[in-house]
């Protein structure tokens, strides 16, 4: 199945400390973080096309020759929503992955699960269940326990329907409104059942110096 992956690495990864945006930081290996990130998807024979949404200066300082043009820039909004609907006017697939750029540990079993759900689906993602026990917490105390084995953590890539991410998106950015993932759009914005799909422990954001391996 071909699909669009839509890279978004604009954030400032301020609590990195780094002074720079964090995807540019090198990984233990000496990768950079988004290298190793690009460099799943250009191993996948199934990617058609990658557009990276990113600050251009940035990106062609310290990133462009590792590039070498083999995708699209794009330049990176406000929020990271605005920087996923930048990248999605260029996608010209029928199906598009977005994956953040700081998710260097994303394998191909993964995209591979991905695109067998979306032979019959039209949204799915990739979900971890909960390890801890999740609480509702009001005014500095605890109001309510939730249900552990109902609960997951939602990772990227997630992977849509180019029309129907658009169109969900198109939505809410004219009310104003900003979901915690994209997959919430579809589940604001459409009857579209989204498809959780097992994903990995492994497929850490890095958010922290800690999460450097």
């Amino acid at each position: 199945m071909e699909y669009s992956a839509l890279i978004v690495a604009a954030g400032n990864g301020s609590r990195m400390g780094l002074g720079f945006n964090k995807v540019y930081a090198k990984l233990k290996d000496g990768e950079m973080i988004l290298e190793k990130t690009i460099h799943v998807f250009l191993n996948d024979p199934d990617c058609a096309e990658i557009i990276v949404v990113s600050n251009p200066e940035e990106f062609r300082e310290r990133f462009q020759q590792k590039f070498n043009g083999r995708g699209v820039l794009c330049t990176g909004g406000k929020t990271r929503q605005q920087s996923v609907h930048s990248g999605l006017q260029a996608v010209m697939g029928k199906i598009v992955m977005i994956h953040d750029g700081a998710r260097p540990f994303v394998t191909q079993k993964n995209l591979d699960d991905l695109k067998k759900a979306m032979e019959t689906e039209r949204a799915a993602l990739l979900t971890v269940p909960c390890n801890d026990t999740i609480k509702k917490i009001e005014n500095g105390y605890v109001v309510e326990t939730y249900e552990r084995a109902s609960l997951a953590a939602a990772q990227t890539p997630q992977v849509f329907e180019t029309d129907l991410i658009l169109e969900c998106m198109h939505k809410a950015l004219m009310e104003g409104f900003t979901g915690t993932d994209d997959a919430s759009l579809v589940e604001k914005y459409s009857d579209v059942k989204v498809k959780a799909v097992e994903g990995s422990y492994e497929n850490i954001k890095i958010t922290t110096p800690s999460d450097i391996r």
